[in-house]
């Protein structure tokens, strides 16, 4: 990564298709339905280089004008990326009823059915701007009603830098002052989903078994993430770039700032994923060493509870243990982290440990 300014079209573009931001090809705060046409097709296996734009400098309490926005926390112009530019001018959104974040898509991906997983791989995720925004409004996050202090809305420009570790967020310690406190930035995208069922674009914010804006943050590169497909060619979409997030989201946003993503689609047959991960009915995430179940819902302890289901069953169909063993295991040895609890929808992520069940696995295949 480096933190450099990647314009539309012009860099690296590692996959074998690109697809653009566009008027044409997003959606501003609603995210697709069955009845919406792809704006790729694309054949099951192949890659695609994705530009994402996130929605922080667009939105209308921060004037919908991202060069006076960005512009005014000292960013040159040509540091403000065209096509935010051009979707904050032109691409509908009714601040009353639509959600924040732009989306990139719909890709049709041949071969994908209703009942089938749509698998979507991690390839790399570029920052596309040397900057973000972390913001606080009010109504939302933990500390709705308590945070921010004030009549208005909390918007913290935070520049990146880059340092022998990797690239660092630069938060300051006081508004304006010169003491910082630096974290490390782990990209991800808070939006992956498939297209719902119907004719009714779902608002953007709360995530469901569609995935969506689930905001978990293990979805870094190499990661895979796990769909139930909705409809045929599955609609995919990804959006709300994120540089960094902790566990909770508290503050309503975490580090949020555009990314080019390149991402691979597969599609695993019904009775493939069965087989695999028993009857998966909401987004699943693999990295190199965690099983990564969810659970979603407005109620957080309901979240946790769905998670802990999805969590039993999951090991139950891929390792055969009986009921009360995959409980005991996940009490003694499963991390429940809170994905976020600012999106309407609560979320909770469990990560089971793969090589807990090496020895259960070589049994199985003997």
């Amino acid at each position: 990564m480096s933190p450099g300014i990647l314009q539309p079209g012009t860099g690296d573009i590692l996959g074998a298709h690109y697809l653009a931001a566009t008027p044409a090809t997003v959606l501003w705060g609603r995210l697709p339905c069955a009845d919406d046409d792809a704006v790729l097709t694309i054949s099951p296996g192949e890659t695609v280089t994705i530009d994402t734009i996130s929605h922080e400098g667009l939105l209308d309490d921060q004037g919908r004008d991202p060069l006076a926005f960005f512009g005014a926390h000292g960013v040159p112009a040509d540091h403000v990326l065209l096509d935010a530019i051009e979707v904050a001018a032109s691409v509908p959104r009714d601040p009353t009823t639509d959600g924040a974040h732009v989306v990139t898509g719909p890709i049709h991906v041949s071969g994908a059915e209703p009942g089938d997983l749509l698998q979507i791989t991690v390839v790399r995720l570029e920052p596309r701007v040397p900057y973000g925004v972390i913001s606080s409004r009010h109504g939302r996050g933990a500390l709705a009603g308590e945070l921010p202090r004030g009549p208005h809305d909390v918007s913290v420009f935070t520049p990146v830098a880059e340092r022998a570790g990797g690239l660092v967020g630069l938060l300051p310690v006081v508004d304006g002052g010169d003491r910082i406190v630096e974290f490390p930035l782990a990209p991800f995208l808070g939006t992956m989903g498939v297209a719902v069922r119907g004719g009714l674009r779902p608002h953007s914010v709360p995530p469901g078994a569609h995935g969506g804006n689930i905001d978990v943050k293990v979805l870094t590169e190499g990661s895979v993430l796990y769909l139930p497909v909705q409809v045929a060619g599955a609609l995919a979409y990804v959006g709300d770039p994120h540089f960094a997030q902790g566990d909770g989201e508290v503050a309503l946003t975490a580090l949020e700032a555009s990314l080019r993503a390149t991402l691979r689609f597969d599609v695993v047959p019904r009775a493939a994923a069965l087989a695999e991960f028993g009857d998966v009915q909401g987004p699943l995430i693999r990295t190199d060493e965690y099983l990564v179940p969810t659970g979603l819902d407005p109620d957080l302890d309901e979240a946790m509870r769905a998670c802990v289901r999805a969590a039993i069953a999951l090991i139950r169909a891929r390792w055969g243990l009986e009921e009360h063993l995959a409980y005991a295991y996940l009490s003694a040895a499963t991390d429940f982290d809170i994905s976020q609890v600012v999106d309407f929808v609560c979320g909770v992520h469990a990560r089971i440990r793969e090589s807990d069940f090496a020895e259960v696995a070589r049994g199985r295949v003997d």
